[in-house]
């Protein structure tokens, strides 16, 4: 009886840990598979008409607008860091936003180097305006490769 108990808990271990290492790499796998990179998208929201998004966000000066779905998803800031996503996070949270942070996954080798250099340079301050600042680049950044991208297809 005590082998059979033994037994069971060895393979429910080995099965965790494979498991585990199986689920755990998906990411990477995908980032290879693709060539694409894990990025933090800073959500304020979804809005389903133009009104209520231009009645909502005038206090909003820096933000990206991506429509898909036929909904407007606002984004007010964009990195691969994850202590810099709730730096900036935590900013707008203060000035009562309630932002979301989503994981994508994007191509763009170009735009990969531009966000590692800024969020450097926002790891580096805790200065609210120089990070505002820094990400609105980051933002106008992202716009230019989505114009690009979208001449492309």
């Amino acid at each position: 009886m005590k082998k059979i108990i033994i037994k069971g808990l060895i393979f429910i271990i080995i099965g965790f840990l494979i498991g585990n290492y199986l689920f755990g790499s998906k990411k990477d796998l995908i980032k290879r598979i693709n060539n694409s990179e894990v990025y933090y998208f800073l959500q304020e929201g979804v809005y389903s008409s133009k009104d209520n998004l231009n009645n909502n966000l005038k206090s909003l000066s820096q933000k990206v607008i991506d429509y898909q779905d036929n909904k407007y998803y606002v984004y007010i800031g964009i990195t691969k860091d994850k202590e810099v996503a709730d730096k900036i996070k935590k900013i707008y949270e203060e000035k009562g936003f309630k932002i979301y942070e989503k994981e994508l996954l994007l191509e763009s080798q170009e735009f990969s180097s531009n966000v590692e250099q800024f969020d450097l340079l926002i790891k580096s301050t805790n200065k609210e305006d120089e990070i505002l600042t820094i990400e609105e680049i980051v933002l106008a950044n992202y716009e230019e490769i989505k114009k690009k991208s979208s001449k492309k297809e």
